[in-house]
């Protein structure tokens, strides 16, 4: 963020809310307890919500501007009051700053970008028979969930395939829900529900098929269906290992009562979820239990993708699309994931990995360790196995977050939003359909080039890129000199007339602040040619225009802000390949290239004999005559030059 827009939002938090004490003053009251607090705009929505184990010592850093996060000083030019809560513990205002941000869902907080319910699969533990079910509901008491997925269809798959090898009820089975209402019409019957339901119900069609117990009819009862149940959970969780011990201990004790119709069907469960097991890659050597979180960042938007790792396999990856992107701290944007994802999911591992090391990693270390019951490590794999797989799950995030941009057409919302955005603030007279940035390279004025980058509705129009070599002489850099040669060149009358440079252009870009500005304006009043120019300067991304001497403020993270960086951030890298090209055929080049008789083939010959331009030039003029091809007066022009250097 620019200095502009800190001194803007330093007046604006010490001058007086409408007659009231300023928010500096407000803030000096405030306690130095933990707690919450809540930034207000001035139609008194809640835009911030956050944490802080010292109240007033952290309000004080947004007032005084003294934290450094890029969106500060532009929230704070918005905010008009605040509320704050006291808690115990900085733990405590954790978990009270994720029930505010459900609550208010406040802009300038890192959330979801689809703020909808996420399906989840769902266990009905405090029903006497409990079922699975597919769900997008809110949590509900005595309902175990799991996940949540991102993929529909991947969690009804995942039901389907979990009731071929556990055989348990459906939530949306006819029999069910009628032996459900039975029970819960006589609860002093549960101990006895099969017997009771055997002589009142019928058995339904997954019973027929082998995919249900039989619950409905009676043909199981409360204790051998609770194992089912935790089987059916354990394998939500990822513990097979806990699965197949108990399917083949109970196949065993089948076969051993000669049961052999029951052990078959055992046999089978258990050759189903060992066939899973052979499709599935094992990622670890030992059954650690984690998930790798792996992050893409755009302007504005961003993904997260999550690898669940269990018993050392990985079961399922999810990502989500999130509504921050570069326009926030990395550190900020992984903690507001953290909170929010697990505040949502029951599934806690014993260690999360990320790339970057968050501000308050003890306090959500603590809260996820409440939460799961056992302690919870946030770890920063630098190398081995984990670290690789977080590079393939930030990998998945960028395919997932390209995806979604082309699914959702977001890449030309922006891109319209940015030349609409472009038009008022440089007052144009229409959107920049053509957009023409000029660069100048140079290495202490040798090897001085100019780039020229056209971005035609917003994109990066190739065909138009043109390069220059600058022709006037330099002894030092000066880019004034070079851009107004190049600009001279590229909109003389010939070159305005020649199809191949294209129409005139909306907008004129150079790469620089006020004075590269006037120099190019200079250059186009010289010409007799009025178009629309400005200048962006590199180290506070200011754009300068010629009607007003305080630069223009695009706001941070704003599409007009993003497009101009990138048609200036273009313009430099064409600038740079192009002198890079240049002194890398000038270090390959010799003084043999400026001696008469010496072409490719010689110069070819002369170094296969000698090995090196300084072994060529300790050899006398005899010896270079020796060498078969080169004529001996040849061979006296190539001692003569190569003496007169030394």
């Amino acid at each position: 963020m620019d200095a502009s827009d800190r001194k803007a939002a330093r007046e604006h938090v010490t001058a007086a809310l409408d007659g009231a004490a300023s928010l500096v003053d407000q803030v000096a009251l405030v306690p130095t307890e933990p707690g919450c607090y809540l930034w207000r705009d001035a139609s008194d929505t809640v835009v911030y919500v956050g944490k802080a184990k010292n109240l007033r010592a952290r309000l004080k850093q947004y007032v005084g501007l003294t934290d450094d996060r890029q969106k500060i000083p532009l929230m704070m030019q918005v905010v008009k009051s605040f509320d704050y809560v006291v808690v115990g513990s900085e733990y405590e205002a954790l978990v009270l700053e994720r029930n505010l941000i459900a609550q208010y869902h406040p802009y300038f907080n890192v959330d979801f970008k689809d703020d909808k319910s996420y399906p989840y699969i769902a266990v009905t533990e405090s029903d006497v028979f409990p079922a699975i079910k597919y769900t997008r509901e809110k949590h509900r008491k005595g309902t175990r969930y799991f996940g949540p997925y991102t993929d529909a269809k991947a969690a009804r798959e995942t039901i389907d395939t979990l009731r071929k090898f556990v055989p348990i009820c459906s939530a949306t089975c006819a029999e069910w829900k009628r032996a459900r209402r039975l029970l819960e019409r006589e609860p002093d019957q549960a101990a006895v529900a099969n017997i009771v339901l055997a002589g009142k119900c019928r058995p339904c069609f997954d019973y027929h098929v082998g995919r249900g117990p039989g619950a409905c009819c009676g043909a199981i009862d409360t204790v051998e269906y609770a194992r089912h149940v935790r089987q059916v959970e354990d394998f939500l969780q990822g513990k097979r290992s806990h699965i197949v011990g108990e399917l083949t201990e109970q196949m065993q004790e089948a076969a051993a009562d000669l049961d052999f119709e029951r052990a078959g069907r055992l046999k089978a469960r258990l050759q189903g979820l060992n066939a899973l097991d052979v499709k599935q890659q094992v990622m670890f050597s030992s059954d650690v239990d984690l998930d790798l979180i792996g992050f893409y960042r755009e302007e504005t938007i961003s993904c997260a993708c999550v690898f669940v790792v269990r018993e050392g396999r990985t079961v399922r990856s999810v990502e989500f699309i999130l509504d921050k992107g570069a326009d926030v701290g990395e550190d900020e944007l992984q903690a507001g994931f953290v909170k929010r994802y697990y505040d949502e999911t029951a599934d806690i591992p014993s260690e999360v990995c990320l790339s970057v090391a968050l501000a308050d990693s003890d306090v959500i270390a603590g809260w996820l360790a409440q939460k799961r019951g056992h302690n919870v490590r946030l770890h920063l794999p630098q190398r081995g196995e984990k670290r690789r797989l977080l590079q393939m799950a930030e990998a998945n995030a960028r395919h997932a977050l390209m995806r979604y941009m082309v699914r959702t057409g977001y890449a030309d919302d922006r891109t319209n939003k940015a030349l609409l955005q472009l038009e008022s603030a440089l007052a144009l007279d229409a959107p920049p359909m053509r957009i023409e940035c000029f660069d100048i390279s140079t290495l202490h004025g040798h090897f001085t080039v100019a780039s020229m980058v056209v971005f035609t509705n917003g994109r990066p129009d190739k065909s138009q890129y043109r390069r220059f070599k600058i022709q006037t002489p330099l002894t030092e850099a000066n880019d004034f000199v070079s851009m107004s040669e190049v600009l001279g060149r590229r909109y003389a009358p010939e070159r305005m007339a020649d199809a191949r440079f294209g129409s005139r252009p909306d907008l004129l870009v150079v790469d620089g602040g006020k004075p590269q500005l006037t120099a190019a304006m200079e250059q186009l009043a010289a010409l007799g040619l009025d178009i629309p120019v400005c200048g962006l300067a590199k180290s506070d991304e200011e754009v300068f225009v010629p009607w007003d001497e305080t630069p223009v403020v695009l706001p941070s993270g704003s599409p007009s802000l993003y497009l101009i960086k990138q048609v200036r951030d273009e313009s430099h890298r064409f600038a740079i390949t192009f002198h890079r090209e240049l002194r890398g055929k000038a270090m390959t080049a010799s003084v043999l290239d400026d001696v008469p008789g010496v072409g490719p083939k010689r110069k070819r010959l002369l170094m296969r004999e000698f090995g090196s331009l300084k072994r060529l030039r300790a050899a006398d003029e005899e010896a270079i005559a020796a060498v078969p091809g080169v004529p001996a007066e040849v061979a006296h022009a190539v001692y003569q030059a190569l003496h007169e250097l030394a």
